[in-house]
């Protein structure tokens, strides 16, 4: 190959290198504009039309445009400040609910500030960690999937545990650490907020609902 036949080989390269990114570059462009929400996932996409391929995904979160929440769930890193990690809670694993050390800190039941956002699903036990926090979802049996409400947000809404349920879930996934009146007293309940806050008949009808007798010794100390 002669140096110009090699020249104008690498001018070539270099031309349809150019042209790639730049219709990468586009599809960005065309993909913020079909894709209304802040949080969107390849179903998303999928069922819009677009054909978005997973190398153009892994480019954009690596480029900054996109933060990836899971496998298939991206978020705009522009609309970051908007999004909530409550929202983020309930769009990475569905059904499930903010419960446990999230709802009770958020009713001023405990006095710590949790790190993580805590959920009860159906599904199985599991994790995640993205640049919104950290993520748990505790697994309960699907008849025990009630007893929440939901809040809406300005980007979309979260569900949250009823002060009640939140309590009795705690006591339901935790029932092994709670043997004696010190392990009780170490989760720190403020029974003022309690007594404040708890309905009693709807709290009684939650704890029968469970029907574990051993959740009642120590549920039934959380009322007046």
């Amino acid at each position: 190959m002669s140096v110009e036949n090699g020249a104008h080989g690498g001018h070539c390269w270099l031309i349809i290198h150019e042209v790639i990114f730049y219709n990468k570059f586009m599809k960005y462009h065309d993909l913020i504009s079909v894709v209304q929400s802040p949080v969107f996932s390849r179903d998303d996409l999928a069922f819009s039309g677009h054909k978005v391929h997973d190398y153009q995904l892994t480019l954009w979160v690596r480029k900054g445009y996109l933060i990836r929440l899971k496998n298939g769930l991206y978020a705009f890193r522009r609309e970051m400040g908007k999004l909530r990690g409550e929202e983020i809670a309930f769009l990475l694993c569905q059904p499930s609910y903010l419960s446990l050390e999230s709802a009770l800190a958020w009713y001023g039941f405990i006095p710590e500030i949790t790190y993580a956002f805590t959920s009860v699903t159906s599904r199985v036990t599991r994790r995640f960690e993205n640049p919104f926090g950290r993520f748990i979802y505790r697994h309960v049996k699907s008849e025990l999937l009630w007893g929440y409400v939901e809040m809406k947000t300005e980007q979309g809404l979260y569900l949250l545990a009823e002060p009640e349920k939140a309590l009795l879930d705690y006591f339901y996934l935790n029932l092994d650490r709670i043997n004696s009146l010190s392990d009780f007293e170490s989760i720190r309940l403020n029974q003022v907020e309690m007594e404040k806050t708890l309905v009693r008949e709807k709290f009684l009808s939650y704890l029968q609902a469970f029907g574990i007798k051993k959740m009642e010794t120590w549920a039934l100390r959380c009322l007046p």
